[in-house]
């Protein structure tokens, strides 16, 4: 297994912990201790990414476990600030980003099921960094008037290139969907 397949796995381990310590809240330092998980498995994203291209060790298991290990990590967070009841992160927004990373992995299923393996867009690989920006900056959670208004920029952009980022994969792949019975 090569190097950037191991930080997509590193990345995948990494977000139970990541749950715990946003949930367990008598452990000491727990926002910390999830901030620091949720940031090092942003840098593994971009690791993996950039070694596979860099050593062309692009494989088919990246392609999938990837963006899979993305929607996981950035869902987990979300589901998180609900159960947290942070009040900066709405109901709404986490529903329409749950829900786009449902489809398109429905989508992905259809795809893999005739031999074809879809990866990562432009509008996708966009939508997941402004999704971890967005998180880091909730879970970092500053309680001033300042921030807020930059967490609430952060959510509407994240919920806005998450539909974009919905209408384009389905657009370039509807050819995928032809013959779905």
């Amino acid at each position: 297994m090569n190097v950037p397949n191991r930080l997509t796995i590193l990345r995948v381990i990494m977000i139970p912990l990541f749950v715990v310590a946003m949930l367990w809240e008598s452990l000491p330092y727990s926002d910390y201790i999830a901030l620091v998980l949720f940031a090092g498995a942003c840098i593994t994203d971009f690791f993996d990414g950039y070694l596979a291209r860099k050593y062309n060790q692009i494989t088919t298991f990246g392609k999938f476990m990837d963006p899979l290990a993305d929607k996981l990590l950035v869902c987990a967070a979300l589901i998180c600030f609900l159960a947290d009841a942070n009040p900066e992160m709405p109901a709404w927004a986490v529903i329409i980003i749950i829900s786009r990373e449902f489809i398109i992995s429905g989508f992905r299923l259809v795809a893999a099921e005739k031999g074809i393996t879809i990866a990562a867009s432009y509008w996708g690989k966009v939508k997941t960094v402004v999704q971890m920006i967005m998180s880091i900056l909730l879970i970092i959670h500053f309680n001033h008037p300042v921030f807020r208004i930059i967490d609430a920029i952060f959510i509407y952009a994240a919920v806005i290139l998450t539909v974009i980022s919905l209408i384009d994969y389905i657009y370039k792949n509807r050819e995928i969907m032809k013959d779905v019975k």
